[in-house]
């Protein structure tokens, strides 16, 4: 059995990257995560953008309405500073908004560190979307998907996504047996 294929839309958000001041390290660490965990063929639709609320709302938009991405992930710009509008843009674009990754991704980044309460990424759906917004720096966006990506899966399959497989010893995407396609 082949497993579906998905797009996912990955959005770096920075000032400083976005106009070449420092090197863009948020979307090669998505990718690179991705590319060790997923089983799927996948397609990454990429955008590396400023820390501006109208273009965060229509880069999600773009990605969610007309990309047709199953997941869309962005990194940056969820602390408390006054250009940090990344939960603002997300929240002005959801269908529906998901708390339990908001509180699951501060649990899992207060295991390394205390500023993790800082933080206030979200996870919403936009039709048949899943934004989730992560934290900036490698080593946490690899922390925070680590500690919640078993729920990822089943999310997008009830938001009508494709069925989103990992490959084996990596993170286990957890689904009710009901929800589960019979292994080959």
């Amino acid at each position: 059995m082949s497993q579906d294929s998905v797009r996912i839309g990955l959005v770096s958000i920075s000032d400083r990257a976005s106009t070449g001041v420092y090197e863009d390290k948020g979307l090669p660490a998505l990718q690179a995560w991705l590319g060790e965990t997923l089983a799927n063929p996948a397609e990454f639709i990429t955008r590396l953008i400023p820390d501006e609320q109208a273009t965060i709302e229509t880069t999600l938009i773009e990605l969610a309405d007309t990309e047709h991405c199953a997941l869309i992930l962005t990194t940056g710009g969820t602390g408390p500073a006054p250009r940090d509008v990344t939960p603002e843009a997300t929240l002005a674009v959801a269908h529906k908004v998901l708390p339990g990754f908001g509180e699951a991704m501060r649990a899992v980044s207060l295991k390394y560190v205390p500023t993790a309460i800082l933080s206030r990424q979200l996870g919403v759906t936009r039709g048949s979307s899943l934004i989730l917004n992560l934290p900036g720096q490698p080593k946490a966006i690899k922390e925070t998907l680590d500690g919640i990506f078993a729920a990822v899966p089943y999310c997008v399959d009830l938001i009508g996504g494709p069925y989103l497989e990992t490959l084996p010893g990596t993170i286990d995407a957890f689904r009710p047996k009901s929800a589960q396609r019979p292994k080959v």
